[in-house]
C-alpha cells in the first residue's frame, strides 16, 4: 500500500443513486469540477451493522484524520480529501507498519489514450527474469464513483495481485466526471482493455490468460469490459473479479436501506455522485450500467466479492443471481462486519486478507486451465 497524500480519496465510493431514474428530478451537474454540490437527500435513523474491531479501527483513524462529508462539496474539494486507504495507513502506522510500496514489485506508467488520464500503471513481479515464460495478465479497474480518486489511492490490490499471482497487473486509469460524464469512463476501460492485449506480450505477459478485475465503479467497469470483449471479437478475459460493484438501478434493495448510514459509504453521497456523473436519469438504465439488465450470456465464470456494511452489497448479491440465470458461473461472498473499501486493506483487517485469498485463488485456478482450441 503505498503512501498516498489526502488528494487521493477513497475510491470506490459509489452511489446507487447514480443508478436511478428517480433521482433526475434535479437537473444534472455542469461538466465544471467546481459545479456545487446538490441538495443532500433527507437523513434517516437507521444504524448499520457494527463493523468489526479491525475495521472499525480504520474508519476511526478515517475520522481522525479530519476530511469534511463528500456530498457537501465540489468535486475539486472532494479530490482533496483523505481516503479509506489512508485511514489503513495511519492504522499501519500506529502498529509500526511499514507504509512503504512493497519493492518485490516494479511500476510503470504508460499511456493507452491522447488525455492524460487515459494511462495505465503496469505491476511486475521485479523478480521475474527477462525473457522468461510469459506471465498471466490481469487488467485492474479502480473505484470512486467514477468522479474520484486515482491509481494512486487503489495502489494496494493491483500490486498484491501481481505479486500473489506472479502476474503482469495493468491498473486502468480513465477520465472522470463531472468533466466527462458516461460513458466515457466504459469507452476508456474498453479501449484501456483492447491496448493491453496489444501490448501484453512486450511486457512478458501472455495475453491468452488474461483476467479482469475492479472494485465498486471498477467492479462494474471489469464486468462491462468483459461484455464488451465479448460483443467485439476480443479475447475474453477467462474471469472476472468484481469487488462490491455498482451493478443494479433500484433504490429499494435491502443494503440501501440497512447501510443508509454506513462509513466509508451512505445514502448522503448516493445523489451526490449521480448528480456529478450522469448527463440525464436515463443513463441509470443504460446496460453497462444496470448491469443485471444486460445480456450475461457467455460470460466467464465470476467472482463477485462484497461487504456486508455497504449500500452496494445487494448490487452484487443480485448481479449473482442474474449472471446464474445466464447460465454464469459465478460465485458471491459477502464477508462480514466490514465495508465499503475493505478490499484494499488485507495488511490491517482480516475481512480483507479473506477476500483477497478468495480471489487470488479462484484467478489462479482460472489462470491454470488450458485455453479453449
Amino acid at each position: 500500500m503505498v503512501l498516498l497524500s489526502k488528494r487521493r480519496v477513497a475510491g470506490g465510493l459509489f452511489v446507487a443513486a447514480l443508478l436511478s431514474a428517480s433521482a433526475g428530478v434535479l437537473a444534472q451537474s455542469a461538466r465544471s469540477p467546481s459545479a456545487p454540490a446538490p441538495a443532500a437527500p433527507p437523513a434517516t435513523s437507521v444504524q448499520p451493522p457494527k463493523a468489526a474491531p479491525d475495521m472499525q479501527m480504520v474508519l476511526d483513524a478515517l475520522a481522525g484524520l479530519g476530511g469534511e462529508p463528500i456530498e457537501t462539496l465540489t468535486p475539486a474539494q472532494a479530490r482533496m480529501q483523505p481516503s479509506a486507504a489512508d485511514g489503513a495507513k495511519a492504522v499501519m502506522a500506529k502498529k509500526g507498519m511499514s507504509t512503504a510500496p512493497d519493492p518485490s514489485v516494479d511500476t510503470q506508467d504508460l499511456p493507452y489514450g491522447s488525455d492524460p488520464k487515459q494511462f495505465a500503471r503496469i505491476y511486475r513481479p521485479a523478480s521475474a527474469p527477462a525473457g522468461g515464460k510469459p506471465m498471466p495478465v490481469v487488467v485492474y479497474y479502480h473505484g470512486g464513483g467514477w468522479v474520484i480518486a486515482d491509481v494512486n489511492t487503489y495502489d494496494a490490490a493491483p500490486r498484491a495481485m501481481a505479486r500473489a499471482l506472479n502476474a503482469i497487473v495493468v491498473s486502468v486509469e480513465y477520465r472522470h466526471a463531472p468533466e466527462f460524464k458516461f460513458p466515457a469512463q466504459h469507452d476508456d476501460a474498453a479501449a484501456a482493455y483492447r491496448w493491453t492485449l496489444q501490448k501484453a506480450a512486450s511486457w512478458g505477459g501472455d495475453s491468452t490468460r488474461i483476467a479482469v478485475a475492479g472494485e465498486s465503479a471498477g467492479g462494474n467497469l471489469a464486468v462491462a469490459t468483459a461484455i464488451y470483449a465479448r460483443d467485439n471479437g476480443l479475447t475474453v478475459p477467462r474471469h472476472i473479479v468484481s469487488v462490491y460493484p455498482i451493478a443494479n438501478s433500484s433504490m429499494t434493495l435491502p443494503s440501501r436501506r440497512d447501510s443508509a448510514n454506513a462509513k466509508p459509504l451512505n445514502a448522503a453521497m448516493l445523489k451526490w455522485f449521480g448528480y456529478y456523473y450522469q448527463t440525464s436519469a436515463t443513463d441509470a438504465q443504460d446496460p453497462r450500467l444496470n448491469l443485471v439488465a444486460a445480456n450475461l450470456r457467455g460470460l466467464p465464470p465470476t467472482t463477485i466479492i462484497n461487504a456486508q456494511i455497504d449500500p452496494l452489497r445487494s448490487d452484487g448479491e443480485t448481479l449473482a443471481a442474474a449472471m446464474r440465470g445466464a447460465g454464469v458461473k459465478v460465485e458471491q461472498k459477502s464477508f462480514p462486519g466490514v465495508t465499503h473499501e475493505f478490499f484494499g486493506m488485507a495488511a490491517v483487517v482480516r475481512g480483507a486478507r479473506d477476500a483477497n485469498d478468495l480471489a487470488v485463488s479462484r484467478l489462479k485456478a482460472a489462470f491454470a486451465v488450458a485455453p479453449r482450441r
